[in-house]
């Protein structure tokens, strides 16, 4: 899956325990610009660098999967718990937008050399 919107938040990343870390980044989608959404996304482990470069303001593309566990409590209640797994992010606009994006050359009309008619009949 994947989303486009604007970088509201970037957290730093947090050590949960020796061996586990993650990072959570909120986004600010807006498909109906008048009431925006703020979605939290989380990236773990060696992910966490992804978020590194991202900016607050900047646009962003979140690709990501959808994850979803349950939990009891000590009275036997069980609640269900819904994530959004970061595994890939693309700037598309803001300061780190230009600096990853290769200059394009203009293009150049190789069809005939110069001063010479063109004769192709299509």
């Amino acid at each position: 899956m994947e989303i486009k919107g604007k970088v509201h938040e970037v957290a730093p990343a947090v050590n949960v325990s020796d061996t586990f870390k993650k990072r959570e980044l909120i986004i600010e989608y807006a498909e109906n610009p008048q009431y925006p959404e703020f979605i939290k996304f989380e990236a773990l482990q060696d992910k966490v660098s992804l978020f590194d470069t991202v900016k607050v303001g900047d646009q962003v593309e979140v690709f990501f999967n959808l994850r979803g566990r349950p939990w009891t409590d000590k009275s036997g209640k069980t609640s269900y718990f819904n994530t959004l797994v970061v595994w890939r992010l693309n700037v598309l606009s803001g300061a780190q937008a230009g600096a990853s994006t290769p200059e394009l050359a203009s293009p150049v009309d190789i069809s005939a050399a110069p001063g010479e008619d063109d004769d192709l009949p299509f």
